[in-house]
């Protein structure tokens, strides 16, 4: 066990340094140029500035820009150095000590201390406040202020993956004195360590930050100012980018893409992902109560086809399990096919001989979500399912139907380790435990595996896993998604990351080329 530990943990280390000096590796073959404004296009609201309590793509970004967590997410993702310098574990794996940068400054001034990173967890992981960050930041027990440049974490079984989990978009640290005092207010105000300051938030249309003169890297951020653009219209946010209005667009569709390539002075970017669109089922709700419901409707699915529908050939086939070869430890199962005959003899045996009726619930952003509960519509129809296809704005779909419905389409970014989506979504204690599946023996399986570091046992728990969630279905996951963007040729210094969700623009630069702004 200690040779596997040192082993695992050299491993990690040398992935971490190289993941640290790559960027800076790769920027050398253009030095960076410091100042000008870069202006990004994001399609959905900033609703929430409080970075323990994002949701969505855009509020990551904002999150990310203004607060600092102890690790980041490198593009291999692997844990990066941020508040905190360097880590180390015990034999076990079941203590994790963290030696924090010293002199490190929130915006407004006030000195950020291994205090304020006890207070910020103490935070996530009270279930009162429901942090999404509570059941992703690792089997965390307690966490000790040694000194003011070092923290403790003590927690209840091994786990493998902390300096990774650390890294998760949520577990951000802010200061414990707002903590106990004026703790809502970061929904619309800031006070991180992150490399730009806030200038002015309007969540529905635009979010100005600036460069953090303080930041702990004096090197970066290399750009004065980020502008994010809240763009509704998808089809604006492109005609933006073509004129040069903008800089980047943080996410596009197939088709924006295609419609990009090959445009002067444009970069279209893109990359292999675990990220997915998947349809929930309220396994506590009749008729999704019952297995062979839930397989039969999978079973209506032609994989191919949702592949070619959803995706525009930007993805793979889906197998009804959130991991695919993006993931260490996925298992190729044999894939489940399109296969009306033996979904209606499921629904015969389910007490539904002549199908049933059931709405799909869908939010319409992204877009896909709507193409993926419109698919399903006309592939369950030849098993004798009809389903009604209600569309809704994302932010009355958050309120009412997101982990409560019984039968809905959702969007999922990558997430850094199988743990770290499992732990998301599909255990009885996940964070966005929209199913209700609450499996105890995949939950087991699931704990076991995240304490586990011998790789060969590690991968069979694993399978386990995957085979229980692909038996029982308590989510159709069709396809998963390749990560596409674009920016302007002038832009440097950034490339999309496969987790969609990080966004590293403290490294990107703008050159000389780029349009002055005010």
């Amino acid at each position: 066990m200690s040779l596997n530990r040192r082993a695992f943990l050299s491993s990690s280390v040398a992935l971490a340094a190289l993941a640290t000096v790559l960027p800076r590796a790769v920027m050398a073959q253009a030095t960076p140029e410091a100042g000008g404004t870069l202006r990004v296009a994001v399609d959905q609201a900033v609703s929430v500035l409080h970075p323990l309590m994002t949701r969505v793509n855009p509020e990551y970004m904002a999150a990310e820009l203004l607060y600092s967590g102890l690790t980041r997410l490198g593009r291999d993702m692997q844990a990066e150095a941020d508040l905190a310098t360097e880590w180390s574990a015990n034999d076990d794996l079941t203590v994790w000590t963290f030696s924090l940068r010293p002199g490190v400054t929130f915006h407004d001034g006030a000195s950020c201390t291994a205090a304020d990173v006890v207070a910020s967890f103490e935070a996530i992981l009270n279930p009162d406040f429901a942090s999404p960050a509570r059941n992703n930041v690792g089997p965390i027990d307690s966490i000790e202020a040694v000194d003011d440049v070092t923290v403790r974490f003590t927690l209840t079984s091994s786990y493998a993956d902390l300096p990774v989990a650390l890294a998760y978009n949520n577990a951000r640290i802010i200061p414990a004195s707002v903590i106990d005092g004026s703790f809502e207010s970061l929904r619309s105000e800031a006070n991180g360590t992150g490399p730009f300051k806030l200038v002015s938030y309007e969540p529905d249309r635009l979010i100005v930050v600036e460069k953090n003169p303080d930041y702990y890297d004096p090197a970066r951020p290399y750009l004065d100012r980020i502008e994010m653009h809240v763009f509704p219209d998808l089809g604006a946010q492109v005609s933006s980018l073509m004129a040069g209005d903008i800089d980047m667009i943080a996410t596009v569709g197939p088709n924006d893409y295609l419609r990009l390539e090959g445009q002067d002075g444009i970069d279209v970017l893109r990359s292999a992902s675990g990220q997915f669109c998947n349809v929930n089922f309220g396994t506590d709700i009749e008729p999704f109560n019952d297995p062979r419901v839930r397989r039969a409707l999978a079973l209506t699915v032609d994989r191919e086809a949702m592949v070619g529908f959803m995706t525009e050939g930007f993805g793979v086939k889906g197998n009804d399990t959130p991991l695919n070869e993006s993931y260490p430890f996925f298992e190729a199962l044999p894939q489940r096919e399109q296969n009306i005959e033996e979904a209606r003899a499921l629904l015969a045996e389910a007490g539904f001989p002549d199908g049933f009726e059931a709405e799909l619930i869908a939010s319409d952003r992204p877009a896909i979500r709507v193409q993926l509960a419109v698919a399903l519509r006309e592939m369950a129809r030849a098993a004798g399912i009809t389903i009604n296809v209600t569309t809704m704005p994302h932010a009355t779909y958050l309120d009412q139907v997101w982990t409560k419905g019984a039968f809905y389409v959702g969007f999922y970014n990558m997430q850094p380790t199988p743990d770290g989506i499992l732990k998301l979504l599909f255990t009885s204690d996940a964070a966005w435990n929209e199913t209700r599946w609450n499996n105890t023996v995949f939950d087991d399986l699931v704990a076991r595996a995240r304490g586990t570091v011998e790789p060969a046992a590690r991968t069979e728990l694993y399978t386990q896993a995957q085979v229980l969630m692909n038996d029982e279905v308590p989510s159709i996951i069709p396809a998963f998604f390749d990560v596409l963007g674009a920016k302007r040729s002038w832009m440097q210094g950034y490339d999309i990351h496969p987790r969609a969700s990080v966004f590293r623009l403290d490294h990107a630069w703008l050159e000389a080329s780029a349009p002055t702004r005010g």
